[in-house]
């Protein structure tokens, strides 16, 4: 129960594992601020399954490429449960396209889902955990450490999430310590988008581990990131990835 009485933001949070982080919170005694975008009726089957935890669900509906709402959003919770403790960076895109193939647009859109929406949510939730203290956990990707074909502008928004870790740790320590979770293969719904584009091939026999994460194994290295058991950590990348890294 150490995130009793301390309120955690985690953006994409309805689904995959932004639920499973949300939900590891939740079950530690925190006030979750549950981001989604037109997602309100998976809110609500999240907060009706979980209604016996511990801790409390806000339903945060946001656009996190969006500044004025990122903005609103975080002033918001902060303003209702009077801090904010913990900044979990999730919400995030994917797309499976040969390089000559990617547009300008599909470019646009991963950079802005998955790395604008970082910057964003950290500026501005930073003025509210300054003179506090908190942390920020950014998911990045085992990809961005490995690189991947037909995953370019994916892998650049990821290898954008760990650089910019790595300059916010530098830059706002030691009131706000800032680390980054480096997920291999998960078994979440983007996966199974990401099985179903054209050419696209997962072999699992690859992975050392032999199967896919389970969400609530990413979710565990964000809560520790997050707690005062990971007190040393600065600017670090956990990569809890079944040796995918390897391949």
């Amino acid at each position: 129960m150490e995130f009793a009485g301390k309120t955690v933001l985690v953006t994409g949070a309805v689904t995959g594992i932004g639920r499973a982080a949300a939900e590891a919170f939740l079950r530690e005694g925190a006030t979750v601020g549950v981001n989604h975008l037109d997602q309100s009726p998976l809110f609500a089957d999240m907060a009706d399954a979980l209604r016996d935890a511990p801790g409390k669900l806000v339903e945060c509906e946001a656009d996190v490429r969006d500044a004025h709402a990122v903005m609103h959003m975080i002033d918001g919770l902060a303003k209702e449960t009077g801090r904010l403790d913990v900044l979990v960076n999730n919400a995030g895109i994917s797309q499976v396209k040969p390089f000559l193939e990617t547009t300008e647009e599909d470019w646009d859109a991963i950079i802005d889902t998955d790395l604008k929406s970082v910057f964003l949510c950290c500026r501005a939730a930073i003025p509210h955990m300054w003179a506090q203290g908190g942390a920020i956990v950014n998911i990045a990707s085992e990809l961005a450490l490995s690189g991947r074909a037909h995953f370019a502008s994916y892998t650049a928004a990821k290898g954008g999430v760990i650089s910019l870790t790595r300059s916010l740790a530098r830059e706002f320590a030691p009131s706000i310590r800032v680390n980054a979770v480096a997920p291999g293969p998960t078994r979440t719904p983007l996966l199974e988008k990401e099985a179903q584009a054209p050419g696209h091939k997962e072999d699992v026999d690859e992975i050392p581990l032999g199967r896919y994460a389970d969400p609530r194994e990413i979710a565990e290295s964000i809560l520790f990131l997050a707690s005062s058991r990971a007190s040393y950590y600065c600017g670090d990348v956990l990569s809890p990835n079944g040796g995918a890294v390897m391949r």
